[in-house]
């Protein structure tokens, strides 16, 4: 058992602790995540890797009944609350700019994807959930890959499935997004 599954163990049993102990351990690679989805955000983006990190391990820390089945299931935790503090940045960002036209981008190539305008972010989002609803499994690749950064080995580990698979999911997400998104994009 690792550390980092210890600490999660003895948190889940009430010891309030344990969180102190769990930081130090999660947070370089909590910010290495974070560094990575923002590499894929637009130039001049408010919002930095550090701050994505505290206001994600806030979010962790503050939900309530949270049971974490070890290392995997918290990074995946943490990647979701990464999403949302994204998706919410790029929402009040649109609220602020209404009126103002939006620059289109190409999602020829989802790996990489540079998202320049908060609208394109929420369409995205609004397919994710979409998505969910239909295939989780492919959703959940799509969180730990586009939003962790996470490989098609790790997102396999927290899925508890093999590499192979993995990249199934993310081949399908991937196509599957790109339909749903162009047929988005053409409503608008």
């Amino acid at each position: 058992m690792s550390d980092i599954t210890r600490i999660l163990s003895n948190i889940e049993g009430g010891n309030s602790k344990a969180t102190d102990e769990l930081l130090p351990l999660v947070y370089e690679e909590l910010r290495r995540l974070a560094a990575q989805r923002m590499a894929h955000e637009a130039p001049g983006h408010t919002l930095q890797p550090t701050a994505l990190v505290h206001e994600a391990w806030l979010r962790l820390g503050g939900e309530e009944n949270r049971k974490w089945d070890g290392r995997g299931h918290f990074f995946a935790a943490a990647a979701e609350a990464m999403r949302r503090i994204l998706i919410e940045h790029a929402r009040k960002k649109n609220a602020l700019k209404r009126g103002v036209d939006f620059e289109r981008v190409s999602f020829e190539e989802l790996d990489g994807a540079i998202l320049a305008a908060g609208e394109e972010f929420l369409l995205l989002n609004d397919a994710l959930e979409k998505l969910e609803g239909e295939d989780p499994e492919a959703a959940q690749v799509v969180k730990l890959r586009f939003f962790a950064g996470a490989t098609n080995e790790e997102a396999g580990r927290v899925l508890g499935v093999t590499s192979r698979t993995a990249k199934r999911y993310w081949t399908f997400a991937r196509a599957w997004l790109f339909q749903e998104l162009r047929q988005a994009r053409s409503k608008a």
